[in-house]
């Protein structure tokens, strides 16, 4: 795999790709091609071969990709070849249903841990998970070298939250908070806002 820089775009398609291959091995598939790929994505097949050359040559021409093969590289690449546990940070409605959510396990993360401040959730049990103080957060989390966290707290605690997540050394934050963090260049922040993609949305209403 190359060493240059990827662009962000093509990073973003990888796990759409990801999830196809995944479904049609469970179909019992072996082989597929960028055709095919592109047809149950609704992307280009030329688009999906020119972002797979960015990572090295994983077909050949009249025979198409190794289901398998191409899947384990795909993770490789990604890095979810191995489990990444995670911690939620925010016992809210979201915040529980995030930590409740089963479909992280096969994806490549586990829920570790959740946290909140509010003393009346503290010590609830969500799921297989007892809400823990979020006073304790940066230190809990930096004995069990977790690197990903989910942030599910209202918008004007998101912040604080998120530089006490970079203290206790997260790399990677998943902000459902509506609003835009501030955090250090070796820190990875996607934000997820329903409304924003609902506003999109709505231009195309007529």
């Amino acid at each position: 795999m190359t060493d240059k820089a990827i662009p962000d775009i093509i990073v973003g398609r990888l796990p759409m790709y990801l999830r196809s291959l995944q479904r049609m091995a469970r179909e019992g598939r072996q082989v597929t091609s960028s055709q095919e790929i592109g047809e149950r994505l609704r992307i280009s097949a030329a688009q999906i071969r020119k972002d797979l050359s960015q990572f090295g040559e994983f077909g050949k021409q009249g025979t198409g990709y190794n289901i398998p093969y191409l899947t384990g590289e795909i993770q490789k690449i990604l890095h979810v070849d191995h489990d990444w546990d995670m911690v939620v940070v925010g016992a809210g409605e979201l915040g529980t249903a995030v930590a409740r959510y089963k479909g992280f396990t096969n994806r490549g993360f586990k829920v570790k841990m959740v946290f909140d401040s509010d003393p009346d959730k503290i010590g609830l049990q969500v799921g297989e998970f007892v809400v823990q103080d979020s006073a304790q957060m940066v230190e809990t989390i930096q004995v069990a070298g977790i690197k990903i966290a989910m942030v599910a707290v209202p918008a004007p605690q998101a912040q604080e939250v998120a530089n006490q997540l970079v203290k206790a050394g997260i790399r990677a934050i998943l902000n459902y908070a509506p609003i835009s963090l501030n955090v250090p260049s070796n820190v990875s922040v996607q934000q997820i806002d329903p409304s924003i993609h609902l506003q999109r949305m709505t231009y195309y209403i007529k």
